[in-house]
């Protein structure tokens, strides 16, 4: 092969066509797949194919994306999201999702991984959608039924590493890595030093292919704090300004940054990255703490009070530049000039979920009526809600952390993990710890897929109504979706109860949430400073409708006031009439 004056080596094979199969031959004598294959039917070791991005057939033309303020996010697991996991699968179930009420899909990475079955963060070949999935071409039929069913798609994608194994890209650039930066997998890629170019160059088209050949409407950007660099952002900015640049319609670029920095999604005019969304976790650490009293690892800097949630709401997260006891210094920005649509918050996703011992979901731990007002605090607030799936039903199955490396990696994933929790008081022992999942065993993975009959049975298929109606209600109303405003409205009432004001126009809407015991909460002080003095309301949905609740035990509500009387824990949403 040549070589170029970039530096990059090119042949042209006369008569190559779709569906060969090619390897490149190292000065060494190994042969290798192609670091950028657009698919490895055989597996990240075997020979790539060639693939004609342009043979597939859209038929989205009329597709234009969804709005800031009716985003709601739904995180999926091509494996694990159906029995068979696969693209066409997945595609199947997408009515399902659809008529839940959620509008974007976001796909956990898929580019391809070593062995059969990963969360998709030890990709190798970045290009190639994971033949343990389907075909190239499966994916984009997913795509394509997406859009015809108003779901936008949002593609996870891993910059700040490669998997441990079949990472054969280092054998074609072997300055794709640095020793100037570290990261917790290990030496930093190469943003900023000699050679970093092409470095960049070939996340970015990575990037740009997502958006070009699988119409995806937007990326999440994995752990973008461990994308180090001279210039803190320049490679967020980059892959932002050409991924945009390479579509029609507007696109989402987010990110997963635990830095709470405000210029993440701040405008370049004022300095600001220009990203579209942050993964704001302090939402999350506040809710688990306050709902199931978590205080190890980061839960350790949340004291898990109302007045916690309360401030979270209001600017979207909680550490804007106070000193973190866990970090040792402050942590965090002021995010006061930010859209409150900017901020992800969740109840699970992935991580909150499948990086617990045993992968056991936030429902698995809490009571149903705590569960479902929290439900209703996340599908109301200020910010862009995302739900793990199988939420929506409170789903029986767990979410575990698995792996199918070749056994020399695959007995330090397990000895690793088991590691990991050794610090905690009920894993304090070798025994102990022998029950946590082994990452590496196929039952792992079979725990983890979701029982999709479940819907159809009690207490599941009254979780689904509430989220049904809650969405529902969100997009009815501009009031309650994903705000342009820079502040949300909350308060604590007391220890256990928080109130939402959201307002559109005429559209004025009170939350109400208590997420422990029974116990009164008077709105009238709070109300009668904020609204008309004739004001009257209208009860939308409590969490005790008999469609939510198996037994239900309906709160008292005096709408004249208003005041609410809770029975047990739940959540009213009342509007102004």
């Amino acid at each position: 092969m040549c070589r170029d004056s970039d530096g990059v080596f090119e042949a042209f094979v006369d008569g190559a066509k779709a569906g060969d199969r090619y390897q490149y031959r190292l000065d060494n004598g190994d042969l290798r797949p192609d670091p950028a294959s657009r698919f490895q039917p055989d597996g990240v070791h075997g020979p790539s194919e060639v693939i004609d991005p342009s043979a597939f057939r859209w038929t989205d033309h009329h597709w234009h994306g969804r709005p800031p303020g009716d985003r709601i996010l739904y995180e999926m697991h091509i494996g694990t999201f159906t029995p068979e996991g696969t693209f066409a699968a997945a595609t199947a179930n997408l009515d399902a999702v659809r008529d839940t009420g959620v509008t974007v899909v976001e796909i956990m990475p898929v580019a391809d991984f070593a062995g059969a079955r990963n969360w998709g963060y030890d990709g190798v070949c970045l290009f190639a959608p994971s033949r343990a999935y389907g075909h190239p071409d499966d994916l984009r039929r997913l795509v394509d039924r997406a859009h015809h069913l108003g779901l936008a798609v949002v593609f996870d994608v891993v910059y700040n590493h490669l998997g441990p194994e079949g990472a054969y890209l280092t054998n074609f650039n072997q300055d794709y890595f640095t020793d100037r930066h570290s990261t917790p997998w290990g030496r930093g890629v190469n943003l900023d030093g000699p050679a970093s170019a092409m470095v960049r160059r070939f996340i970015v088209e990575n990037a740009v292919q997502w958006v070009r050949e699988y119409h995806a409407d937007g990326l999440r950007l994995d752990a973008t704090h461990a994308l180090i660099e001279e210039c803190d952002g320049a490679i967020l900015r980059e892959i932002a300004d050409h991924v945009r640049a390479s579509a029609p319609r507007p696109i989402l670029i987010h990110a997963e940054d635990h830095r709470n920095l405000a210029a993440i999604i701040d405008d370049p005019a004022r300095g600001g990255w220009g990203l579209d969304g942050v993964w704001a976790d302090d939402f999350h650490h506040v809710m688990r703490s306050l709902l199931n009293g978590d205080r190890h690892g980061y839960y350790a800097d949340f004291a898990g009070t109302v007045g916690e949630l309360a401030c979270t709401i209001q600017r979207g997260w909680l550490f804007a530049g106070q000193h973190s006891p866990r970090w040792g210094a402050p942590r965090g920005t002021d995010p006061s000039a930010i859209p409150m649509h900017r901020f992800v918050v969740c109840l699970q996703n992935h991580d909150q979920i499948g990086n617990r011992p045993r992968g056991d979901r936030l429902n698995h731990v809490v009571a149903p009526e705590s569960w479902r007002a929290a439900s209703v605090v996340l599908l109301t607030v200020p910010m862009t809600p995302l739900i793990f799936m199988g939420q929506e039903w409170a789903a029986s199955t767990p979410f575990q952390f698995f792996t199918d490396l070749e056994p020399g990696l695959g007995v330090h994933v397990t000895e690793g993990r088991r590691r990991e929790f050794a610090a905690f008081p009920e894993f304090s022992n070798e025994e102990s710890r022998t029950t946590i999942p082994d990452p590496q065993a196929a039952s792992t993975f079979e725990a983890s897929q979701l029982r999709w009959e479940e819907r159809t049975v009690p207490p599941h298929s009254f979780v689904l109504s509430l989220y049904r109606a809650l969405m529902a209600l969100r997009l009815d109303y501009p009031a309650l979706g994903a705000s342009s405003e820079l502040r949300g409205d909350a308060a604590a009432l007391d220890d256990d109860t928080i109130a939402m004001r959201r307002a559109d126009g005429d559209d004025v809407f009170w939350i109400v949430a208590r997420f422990r015991t029974s116990g009164a909460a008077d709105l009238g002080a709070i109300v009668g400073t904020r609204e008309k003095s004739d004001s009257s309301w209208r009860v939308m949905l409590t969490t005790e409708d008999p469609l939510f609740a198996a037994d239900p035990r309906p709160p008292m509500i005096d709408a004249a006031v208003p005041s609410i009387r809770f029975e047990r824990p739940g959540a009213v949403i009342l509007k102004r009439t």
